[in-house]
């Protein structure tokens, strides 16, 4: 059973939370381990692993990168500590960003907004390619080479979201 199963609802990339959460409640009341207790320890068990990825499945679900590289990993088009090789061109930008970084320490909070803005912008642009697959998934019609630009936008964002934590740092 997978997350989307234990929750009944269509695999997707972007999960709507809000209903998420009575479900997950809902969910935990029929699998919570308390409710076990006077159980044999099979059926403790059984509800203990329930429960376990009841909670890593909510988890996961609440973070928008965490719910498509779990859906690229139900497809087995991403592997966990994978080594991916981003185009050059987009090695190039971070390349630039993280030169501007480095000399972040010695720029005003106007360039390091700047900086963020940059980040910004470059995060919107890897965005785009895959902002209809995203929102729209549909399990249906989506294609293998659809997935791969998800997956390549997945890694991506990683380099950014890097960047964007050393950029917090410094304020």
């Amino acid at each position: 059973m997978n997350y989307f199963e234990l929750f009944q609802i269509p695999v997707q990339l972007k999960v709507d939370t809000a209903p998420l959460s009575k479900k997950f409640f809902e969910l935990s009341r029929k699998v919570h381990p308390d409710y076990f207790v006077n159980e044999g320890s099979v059926s403790q068990a059984e509800a203990l692993e329930k429960s376990a990825m009841l909670n890593k499945a909510f988890k996961t679900f609440q973070s928008a990168d965490e719910t498509i590289k779990y859906v690229l990993q139900l497809k087995d088009l991403l592997e966990e500590e994978e080594k991916y090789g981003l185009p050059p061109v987009f090695l190039m930008e971070v390349l630039e960003i993280n030169e501007q970084l480095m000399d972040a320490d010695n720029h005003s909070p106007e360039e390091q907004i700047n900086l963020q803005l940059t980040i910004d912008n470059l995060q919107s642009e890897i965005y785009a390619p895959v902002k209809e697959i995203v929102e729209y998934y549909n399990e249906d019609t989506i294609t293998e080479k659809e997935l791969l630009q998800v997956k390549e936008y997945y890694y991506k964002k990683k380099y950014l979201d890097r960047i964007r934590r050393q950029l917090a740092g410094m304020a």
